[in-house]
């Protein structure tokens, strides 16, 4: 435990802001620089206003001016300035001059810091609420030359630029204040950058924890604590395991997405994905280019066996990651309220790749019914535009027949509306299939795991079958006993 956690331990669990404030300037050791770009100085104002600032504050600024600002941080490659990239290069350049301009022999106990921020808030016509990038660099020990960090994404929810501002001032308090004390508990600190913060105001999309005193917090489960804490609505991590910026990753993208419970990814999964994307990258109006792919796995699904098993959320996880695809966690339990989430971030190509079994539900009316407009509203959005659906053929256990969409049972109100959407050329059949491998199913493959049967390995990707047991994935605690 650091030197500060225990110098100050009395003060555990100060609500105010204002108490936040003062702890860290009464603290003789935390010393670092303010750098807020497009919503004022708002965090730095609270430091300010508490009082004792003068041994706390390096510097405090705001480079509005693009030219000025371009001056002191250098030009982004994309020209763009709320970005990540932007609020690392602010990092970075602000601390550089801290241990540059502050003598260590000095001030030997000196813990550096270097908070910054880059947001755009709600323009006039208030079309677009707001959006930013915040982010801390700092030390917990001054002796630390491998520094730590914390990098968070938001949108902001308020219609007014004024609340907005407020809102990011006491965020950036809740953030400073965290990485100092609640570092060791990162999920608390999670919860902590809520404090005085309603959560229909703000949304924290993004967030990711890197350096020496974080070298045991795996990002995707703190993905996860995002969604399950209800502060956004869908995560993304890549093959890396660091979590993504679903904007970014998504934005003017065509996207195939593949929802399923993958656990664990089979032969069968793969296969979607390839005949699908070699059908999807054939369309004309798809560039390979600007394409991204997405297993996409959702909280209800997830939460099937009871409350997450987030062991078991980590295993579906390393393997996914493992074949080097992006995963997406999303609340999304309808079809149709994952295509608008894309919708809001690209107008080019949507395709989604599913079963047989998956497009029967789609048809089925009782998922509808909390909506006004019911299926046909449903249908309205899932359908908008360019969304095309792969169906991915099952073969019919008792019959042996291959169920395709030519002959797919829907319920018999349904059968008109299926008809419309499918002569339309919305569902297009994977004729390539590989037929050898239709009889495998992610829930048989997880029996035989958990019963520590044989015979699951060839029902898997190349290598899944190695890290399953090399990590004992998907195990039952008595088999892992023995």
């Amino acid at each position: 435990m650091s030197s500060v956690v225990k110098r100050e331990s009395a003060f555990e669990n100060i609500p105010s802001i204002k108490a936040k404030t003062l702890r860290i300037n009464l603290n003789p050791d935390i010393y670092g620089t303010f750098a807020e770009i497009g919503a004022g100085q708002e965090t730095a104002r609270h430091f300010f206003r508490s009082g004792g600032a003068s041994g706390t504050i390096a510097k405090a600024m705001s480079a509005y001016d693009k030219d000025f600002s371009d001056a002191i941080y250098g030009t982004e490659k994309d020209g763009r300035y709320v970005t990540q990239a932007r609020l690392k290069t602010m990092l970075s350049y602000e601390m550089s001059l801290m241990e540059e301009r502050i003598s260590r022999k000095r001030h030997p106990d000196r813990l550096f810091f270097s908070y910054s921020n880059t947001v755009a808030t709600i323009d006039f016509s208030k079309r677009y609420k707001g959006h930013g990038w915040i982010g801390i660099r700092y030390q917990l020990d001054p002796k630390q030359k491998e520094l730590d960090e914390i990098i968070l994404h938001i949108r902001f929810k308020q219609n007014e630029a004024r609340l907005q501002q407020e809102t990011l001032g006491i965020l950036g308090v809740n953030l400073i204040y965290g990485a100092f004390y609640k570092y060791h508990k990162p999920r608390k600190l999670l919860k902590y950058l809520y404090d005085h913060i309603d959560k229909d105001t703000l949304e924290i999309d993004m967030i990711n924890f890197s350096g020496p005193n974080f070298k045991d917090v795996d990002n995707r489960l703190m993905s996860l604590q995002l969604i399950r804490n209800d502060m956004t609505d869908a995560v993304m991590f890549g093959p890396d395991g660091n979590n993504l910026l679903p904007a970014a990753v998504l934005y003017k993208k065509n996207i195939l997405a593949l929802r399923g419970s993958f656990r664990p990814v089979t032969k069968v999964n793969l296969d979607m994905f390839q005949k699908s994307y070699d059908i999807f990258v054939r369309d004309p109006q798809v560039d390979q280019d600007n394409t991204i792919v997405i297993f996409e796995i959702t909280l209800s699904n997830l939460k099937a066996s009871g409350e997450i098993d987030e062991q078991d959320f980590m295993g579906r996880a390393e393997l996914l990651c493992s074949l080097g695809h992006s995963v997406m966690i999303s609340k999304f339990q309808e079809y149709y309220k994952l295509v608008e989430y894309f919708n809001n971030y690209t107008k080019n190509r949507i395709g989604l790749t599913m079963g047989v079994n998956n497009l029967v539900d789609i048809f089925d009316e009782k998922y509808y019914r909390h909506l006004s407009g019911g299926i046909l509203e449903a249908f309205g959005k899932l359908f908008f535009k360019d969304l095309q659906v792969y169906l991915y053929p099952m073969k019919n256990a008792d019959t042996g027949q291959v169920m395709t969409s030519n002959n797919v049972k829907v319920h018999p109100r349904m059968k008109e509306l299926y008809k419309f959407f499918k002569y339309n050329g919305k569902v297009m059949d994977i004729i390539d299939y590989d037929p050898e491998i239709m009889h495998i199913f992610s829930r048989d493959v997880l029996k035989k795991i958990m019963n520590g049967e044989d015979g699951w390995e060839e029902m898997l990707p190349e290598g899944i079958a190695e890290i399953i047991k090399e990590k004992k994935l998907f195990v039952r605690k008595e088999l892992l006993e023995k």
